[in-house]
């Protein structure tokens, strides 16, 4: 239940309605006093803001939440649309990633499917985060603004407005797009800044950020902060493709989004995270944080009062709501949509590949192996008939399941429609690979085929890599040149596994769905994976 305002009542006990108290005038005060009764409260406007982050076009994609089906856009939209008709003045908003690591229903269709749903619903303003510019610049901005190669004849783009403030064409010296937007809610001024990561290059493949700079958060931050100050706005909200994450109780707030509010003006009042999956409702440094999990699972709700006469935030409050299937009636149009979608991906999507025999899945174990890892890995070798392989695990998107296997399945697994790509690097490379798993924001560990290794966190960075073995119980040797396996992704150094751009010798191969295809349809019937020990981490 949202509580805005407490009013708290006070009466003398004993008395009853009407009855006069002979010392009822003892301390009141007559307005020659000097006393002035102008208690506003009931003046402030409420606005209250619905965000969703990560999304990742996962229009018609149902996950299990502590068991209970969660969920999908049908249901996403129907609990926005319950929270929107009980607030008069409501603002849809996200954060990025609506699009890329996308299901077949949206990505075969160029993710067009995913905007459409957004701009159903209504939404108000979002920013861009490191997925929006999986298929490049061009594409992207086709996608917002509408034009073609489109996969409708007739693809009008998004009706509502996109922002960042840090990423700057290289040839204009200009925002790629418009860096903030004001909306006005009831005559009132809020001010929206968008940004997203400075270090996105890391995390995209290099042609797809071409000629692209990010720049710092809190610095753009800042200069329209202070832009929107000169404008009279005093209302500002920052839509951050930013990671942060805390306790359900807001305590021990821990990432990015929360260094970030630290280096913000003190005139920003709430900021919205993403990009890393998790929950986040805290309140850090006076602003309002909140990040509200991933794939349409959940959804930010705000509620704010506003001083229509300073203009600014007085009261917020946050709170991440779960979007469980049970006794919720999904929005009809949409589920509509959806199947209008999967009508047009059916003939691809359906299509038999395999049995599994029980669910194949990407969490890993304490060292970071995973079953779904190593068939991918052991996939991908197989394809490109070499030494060793390498993935990493941010390409695993999904699981799984037991039973029938689809291409469609596959798809949600690897959607991201890498190359394979063969080259040779000498076994001290791949050590120094391997120890650049440890990151200074993060540890990635990568999914391995042809050899195992043990670890030990408890030495420094660039040391924690032990044993190195190949199959036939040998060490790995330094001098020795191998044939190796990763996507395009990693190839180009992506995560920051920069040596992988030191290999030679390259070669480029299948898709990595279709070499996992091919690899499963040769497999014993119903196939299966296991963690069998590749990674090993001392204690």
């Amino acid at each position: 239940m949202k509580v805005l305002i407490s009013l708290i009542l006070f009466s003398f006990l004993g008395m009853s309605l009407g009855e006069k108290d002979p010392w009822d005038r003892q301390g009141l005060s007559e307005d020659y006093h000097g006393h002035i009764e102008d208690r506003s409260e009931g003046l402030y406007k409420r606005v209250q803001l619905l965000g969703i982050n990560d999304f990742h076009g996962q229009l018609n994609v149902t996950r299990q939440i502590n068991g209970r089906p969660a969920g999908r856009a049908d249901y996403l939209a129907a609990y926005l649309r319950q929270r929107a008709a009980e607030n008069e003045n409501t603002i849809l908003l996200h954060t990025g990633d609506m699009i890329g690591a996308s299901p077949p229903v949206s990505a075969l269709l160029k993710d067009e499917p995913t905007i459409e749903f957004l701009n159903k619903m209504g939404f108000d303003i979002g920013t861009i985060g490191n997925h929006e510019f999986d298929r490049g610049l061009d594409q992207l901005l086709r996608l917002l603004n509408g034009g073609s190669p489109s996969a409708a004849k007739s693809y009008p783009g998004s009706r509502f407005p996109w922002i960042a403030a840090n990423v700057i064409s290289q040839n204009s010296g200009k925002p790629i797009l418009p860096p903030y937007k004001i909306l006005n809610v009831s005559g009132v001024p809020i001010g929206f800044i968008g940004v997203i990561m400075k270090q996105t290059p890391s995390l995209s493949a290099p042609n797809s950020v071409k000629g692209l700079t990010f720049t710092d958060e809190a610095e753009a931050i800042n200069t329209y902060t202070r832009e929107l100050k000169k404008q009279g706005v005093r209302a500002i909200v920052v839509l951050a493709h930013v990671p942060g994450k805390s306790k359900p109780n807001g305590e021990l707030a821990t990432g990015q989004l929360i260094e970030l509010a630290h280096q913000a003006d003190d005139e920003v009042d709430i900021m919205f995270g993403g990009h890393s999956h998790a929950y986040l409702n805290s309140v850090v440094d006076g602003k309002l944080l909140v990040q509200a999990y991933s794939y349409g699972t959940a959804f930010s709700d705000v509620d704010i009062e506003i001083d229509p006469r300073t203009k600014d935030i007085v009261r917020k409050h946050a709170e991440i709501v779960n979007v469980f299937q049970e006794n919720t009636q999904p929005a009809s149009d949409i589920t509509r949509m959806i199947e209008h979608y999967e009508m047009k991906v059916e003939p691809a999507v359906n299509r038999y590949i395999g049995t599994a025999s029980f669910p194949i899945t990407a969490a890993r174990n304490r060292s970071g192996e995973s079953a779904l890892g190593n068939l991918i890995a052991d996939s991908e070798r197989a394809a490109m008939n070499t030494d060793f392989a390498f993935i990493n695990p941010g390409g695993i998107r999904a699981d799984i399941d037991a039973g029938r296997v689809t291409w469609g399945n596959l798809y949600v697994v690897l959607p991201f429609s890498n190359q394979l790509v063969k080259m040779n690097l000498t076994g001290s490379q791949i050590r120094d690979i391997l120890n650049q798993q440890w990151q200074p924001d993060t540890t990635r560990i990568l999914q391995i085929s042809g050899f195992t290794y043990s670890w030990d966190d408890r030495q420094p960075a660039g040391s924690k890599i032990q044993e190195i073995y190949l199959p036939n119980g040998t060490r790995l040797d330094p001098d020795k040149k191998y044939s190796v396996t990763v996507n395009t992704y990693l190839a180009d150094g992506g995560d920051n596994f920069t040596v992988f751009k030191s290999g030679i010798s390259r070669v480029t191969g299948p898709m990595d769905i279709d070499a996992l295809e091919k690899y499963i349809q040769q497999l014993p019937q119903p196939f299966s994976s296991a963690i069998d020990g590749r990674i090993k981490r001392i204690d």
